[in-house]
């Protein structure tokens, strides 16, 4: 049991369970519960994704490695800190755990990371086009752009390293050949943002298919990123 501590009176061993902090308990909770709906909405398939939270300066929570995101339970939970050292748990932290580190190292204003192989949005990956086209004005305010990363291997440095360019200036990425990350101040912004890219990605793929996509004129970026401003200065 991940909670276990084992008090000693004379020789009898007595066995009881320490509970997390509060806060702690609830992040647990709520990484199993956006887990279920990353796998309910066809984000997630087998054993895909990783989520993760920010405990604080010097540890996170991460989802575990071999898991179904629609079947985990909140003790299923790692806690490692920010050289990727587990510090509790009865599982192996997400093979993704150095994506997640990097992200948290180079945004002090960032609480959670959401990694998920959304389709559509992981067939612009595929074909190497990043989602940065002005076509919907509602996409210009919540995510700005959304750059493609050159290709790296899952679960090695080199991931990591091919996105550390865009962690600054970007709140979601394409990895080309391989899937979506989005963070953001806490798990549902961190959630809705993968939710917002994959929404473009139909809205994308869907005007080519059209045959005539329009993008927003610099008069109308002008304007669009002034309201981002505000929208962004309000924590939204």
């Amino acid at each position: 049991m991940s909670y276990l501590t084992r008090l000693f009176h004379g020789n009898t061993a007595l066995s009881v369970v320490r509970k997390p902090p509060e806060k702690e308990q609830q992040l647990r909770r709520d990484l199993a519960e956006f887990g279920r709906m990353l796998h309910a909405q066809g984000f997630v398939a087998a054993t895909d994704g990783n989520l993760s939270v920010r405990l604080d300066q010097e540890r996170v929570l991460i989802t575990p490695t071999g898991f179904s995101k629609g079947m985990m339970h909140p003790e299923d939970m790692i806690i490692v800190d920010l050289r990727g050292k587990k510090l509790s748990g009865n599982h192996n932290p997400s093979s993704e755990i150095v994506m997640h580190l990097t992200i948290y190292r180079m945004r002090p204003d960032v609480g959670a990371v959401v990694h998920a192989h959304p389709c559509t949005a992981t067939g612009f990956a595929s074909a190497g086009i990043a989602l940065d086209q002005p076509l919907c004005s509602e996409i210009v305010i919540t995510l700005g752009a959304v750059p493609l990363a050159p290709y790296a291997t899952t679960g090695t440095m080199e991931l990591s390293e091919s996105l550390e360019p865009f962690i600054p200036y970007h709140d979601a990425i394409l990895m080309a050949n391989h899937g979506v990350v989005t963070y953001g101040e806490d798990l549902p912004r961190a959630f809705m943002r993968m939710e917002a890219v994959e929404h473009y990605a139909k809205i994308v793929l869907a005007a080519r298919q059209l045959g005539c996509t329009r993008t927003l004129d610099s008069c109308e970026l002008e304007k669009l990123f002034a309201v981002r401003s505000r929208y962004v200065k309000n924590g939204h």
